[in-house]
């Protein structure tokens, strides 16, 4: 198990987060591309946010499920509650400190069409709980 430590682009916002698996998906869905995001799902449990909860907005939309949060200052989604796992919390690799971006594997996921592709990330957190 590895913590990493990292936060909005302000400072605003901070976390941190335990990973066994060095290994995040690069949606290629509408709001995943025009976010940059590089999907590192974990269980809620090893997600401490340390600082900026009242900094934080989220955004919604289709089933109202996932919740975009972002900083209100900056603007960026650090992190936020996937649709995939309503249970746990997608955090945004890019947004790690130093170079953890670096340690990880990208691999591809095809959120263009997303209701036949979701079974296949739905054990993402097993064993991570």
């Amino acid at each position: 198990m590895k913590a990493y430590e990292g936060g909005c682009h302000c400072g605003a916002v901070r976390f941190r987060v335990e990973v066994d698996e060095h290994r995040v998906l690069d949606c290629n869905c509408s709001i995943c591309r025009k976010k940059g995001f590089l999907h590192l799902i974990v269980a809620r449990e090893r997600f401490t946010l340390l600082k900026g909860e009242d900094r934080l907005t989220s955004y919604s939309f289709n089933t109202g499920v996932a919740k975009h949060t972002f900083c209100t200052a900056c603007g960026i989604h650090s992190f936020y509650t996937p649709r995939s796992h309503p249970d746990g919390v997608d955090v945004n690799v890019r947004c790690l400190d130093g170079d953890a971006f670096e340690r990880f594997e990208i691999a591809p996921f095809d959120g263009k069409n997303w209701e036949e592709n979701v079974a296949s990330i739905a054990s993402v957190t097993a064993g991570r709980e």
